[in-house]
């Protein structure tokens, strides 16, 4: 983990250094705007545990996260994917849903993403039973004596548990590209042509765009990495820092900002489904959540002042 975290610091310090090559902008705050997405919603409920499911579950935790955000930086405006139990936008569909999460997050310049989830694992939500030999009998068969298998059931408990974050993987960064062109063209950058208009295919704006994703995979690592870190401080156990490789996310994939999706638990588990979904459990991850946006707030303005540049 602290492997993980130096390797955040420094791939952002080296990206920041070669700021020269991204174009000029004008100084703002470090965060103006956060994006709170509670995962799911609707009739897609997500991992489906013993007393909620991960829909239900993370609208919550998001919510508070939000509210908690604002009150501890009332100059950073938050927005919500979803505050209800429906899909973003009324949606129907979660795959539309998704895009639309993506979309919002764009339009509205978010300079972070955040995205609430619950994880499960195994074949049934606290457990299952197996039947398993557990030795053998001698019966009677037409006339002879034979050994037959004795079978008997047995509880297997669902024992996956902890807390993961994941980043938008680095080696499939072309997507990411293309989104980051895509918000910066619907923000009004412009080229230095006559024109006017950002050809989103010209070299130019490929080279500014990888910038771009370098930075801002840098930064959802470093963010990435706090949050599992005050985690471990609040005696979680944490699954580490993850790179989403065989799998799109699609929030994470296409929003043009640092994003991150944490995983705050596992709803499968029988205890920790009891602590996620008890009032003190939730308060306890949105403290662990809202420290880490606090120093990775810190730790860009402190880059700031020693850069002279965002």
């Amino acid at each position: 983990m602290k492997y993980i975290f130096r390797v955040g610091i420094l791939v952002l310090a080296c990206v920041t250094c070669s700021a020269g090559l991204l174009p000029a902008q004008s100084p703002k705050p470090a965060l103006s705007t956060i994006i709170v997405d509670a995962g799911h919603g609707g009739p897609d409920p997500g991992a489906i545990g013993q007393i909620t499911t991960e829909a239900d579950l993370v609208l919550k935790i998001a919510l508070k996260l939000g509210k908690a955000l604002s009150e501890a930086m009332p100059d950073v405006k938050v927005i919500y994917t979803r505050t209800t139990d429906e899909l973003p936008g009324g949606l129907t569909d979660k795959n539309e849903a998704n895009r639309y999460r993506a979309q919002m997050a764009n339009e509205a310049r978010g300079d972070l993403f955040i995205s609430i989830h619950a994880n499960a694992a195994g074949k049934k939500a606290g457990g299952w039973y197996v039947q398993k030999k557990v030795g053998t009998k001698t019966v009677k068969r037409k006339g002879k004596l034979v050994k037959v298998p004795v079978y008997e059931k047995q509880y297997v408990k669902n024992m996956q548990h902890g807390t993961e974050t994941f980043i938008w993987a680095a080696d499939r960064g072309v997507y990411k590209s293309e989104s980051i062109n895509q918000t910066h063209e619907e923000s009004g950058e412009t080229s230095d042509d006559s024109t006017g208009i950002l050809d989103l295919t010209s070299p130019e704006a490929m080279i500014r765009a990888q910038l771009y994703e370098k930075k801002y995979f840098a930064k959802s690592l470093l963010l990435a990495t706090m949050v599992e870190e005050e985690f471990v401080k609040g005696g979680r156990v944490s699954r580490g820092v993850k790179q989403r490789n065989e799998k799109g996310i699609w929030v994470l994939q296409a929003t043009g900002m640092p994003s991150i999706l944490v995983e705050v638990g596992f709803v499968s588990n029988t205890e920790e489904e009891k602590y996620i979904t008890s009032e003190q459990g939730q308060e306890e991850i949105v403290a662990a959540i809202l420290e880490a946006v606090k120093r990775y707030r810190a730790a860009l303005e402190e880059q700031t002042t020693h850069a002279g540049i965002r």
